[in-house]
């Protein structure tokens, strides 16, 4: 099996903005190895996002091709790809989205309850490892914001994904729960052998991954 579980070539994406064009990414190439955990880092409007999306099945290139695990996310059938990511990818975004009558414990089962899992033990399992073991039956509302970044984390990680998207996961939060925000899914990455690819514009949180990957007017410069 190839150590390189997700790989971009020559992705490209632009959008129309009036009458200009866009160049979001401009043929784009990454290998990102199982396990590894990687940052990308820029500018607002530079496009890691869009990078991240699409290396994540979310949204389509022009051109190009993203390979999770050597298939062509893009030539998969929609229900195939939907259920690819949820049964092996996890995602973590800015804002928490989770359901507000759910409990935190409710909230991290509905991935396995969508995939037709039974998995409370290891939801519980999972809140009690991000330090929320005794807020399980809480609202969203009864949590701060940086309990309910730990519960979206234990949600995305409730179907034991291969690799773990996040999308600016500090971004709403105070530098303190930010950095320990970080370090949880570090630490979680690590010890269940998850890949991590972490969008951020902080330069120091991004110098923790394995490796850090600058993009600059949808070109990767590092």
């Amino acid at each position: 099996m190839s150590d390189v579980q997700l790989e971009a070539k020559k992705l490209r994406r632009s959008f129309q903005m009036g009458k200009e064009r866009i160049e979001v990414l401009r043929d784009i190439d990454l290998q990102i190895s199982r396990g590894e955990a990687i940052f990308i880092r820029g500018a607002s409007g530079a496009g890691k996002t869009t990078l991240l999306y699409t290396l994540a099945g979310l949204e389509r290139p022009e051109a190009g091709q993203a390979l999770f695990e050597g298939s062509s996310l893009y030539e998969m059938s929609s229900n195939r790809l939907a259920k690819l990511r949820n049964a092996r990818m996890g995602f973590v975004f800015q804002s928490y989205f989770l359901l507000p009558e759910l409990t935190a414990l409710e909230n991290t089962l509905l991935p396995a309850l969508i995939a037709g899992k039974k998995t409370q033990e290891r939801a519980e399992r999972l809140l009690e490892q991000v330090g929320l073991a005794r807020r399980e039956n809480h609202l969203p509302s009864e949590l701060s914001g940086g309990e309910q970044q730990r519960v979206a984390i234990a949600r995305a990680l409730i179907n034991n994904p291969g690799i773990l998207f996040a999308d600016e996961p500090t971004g709403n939060l105070d530098s303190r729960t930010g950095e320990s925000i970080i370090e949880l899914l570090l630490g979680l990455g690590r010890r269940e052998g998850h890949t991590l690819v972490v969008v951020t514009h902080d330069a120091i949180l991004a110098q923790r991954g394995d490796r850090e990957v600058q993009i600059e007017d949808g070109m990767i410069l590092r």
